[in-house]
């Protein structure tokens, strides 16, 4: 029985059965009460973030928030120094300096950018910074701030001391690029 969300392909009552016959590479066919209906989805290995066309600093300065737009032109002059590499936007919104393989044991594998972030309207986000081997030390001496898994959040620039935050931008490129990178 069908118990998913009614947004998934329509409000599908709960007593009608589906069937659903698989075709090749995420393309499948609903089949619900006699009518055909042909879905695509992305296979789940497939990374969807991939690099754009589109101009970092025109990406910039569409962003509303004043404080987020004034730190993202900060961020974007920081890593393009410390890491030597144009930014790249990767997907809608993140804006990403130089690049690194990954490959999982899972076999899934793929490209993503080196360092990078994200001026979201909550706070700053940023990627690549929290694995380096001198995260652990730098991260208490940064200023306000918070972490999850793999990313770093900031409300300001002007929470943190910006020296250490260009030693964790360092140090985290350094890392991702020659400890992670799998060629």
């Amino acid at each position: 029985m069908y118990r998913g969300n009614r947004r998934s392909f329509g409000f599908i009552p709960r007593p009608w059965r589906i069937r659903v016959a698989l075709a090749h590479r995420g393309r499948y066919q609903l089949v619900l009460a006699g009518v055909v209906r042909v879905c695509e989805t992305t296979s789940m290995a497939e990374y969807k973030t991939k690099p754009t066309d589109v101009p970092a600093a025109e990406f910039l300065a569409e962003v509303e928030h004043p404080q987020r737009r004034a730190d993202g032109f900060e961020l974007l002059e920081m890593m393009t120094r410390i890491s030597g590499q144009e930014a790249v936007m990767w997907g809608p919104t993140i804006v990403g300096f130089g690049t690194y393989h990954y490959k999982y044991e899972s076999g899934r594998e793929g490209d993503a950018a080196a360092v990078g972030f994200s001026p979201r309207k909550a706070n700053l986000v940023l990627y690549g910074l929290t694995d380096g081997p001198d995260a652990d030390r730098l991260l208490p001496e940064l200023g306000k701030h918070r972490t999850s898994a793999a990313c770093l959040y900031i409300n300001k620039l002007d929470d943190v001391d910006r020296n250490v935050l260009e030693e964790l931008i360092r140090s985290g490129y350094r890392h991702v690029t020659t400890e992670l990178n799998s060629p």
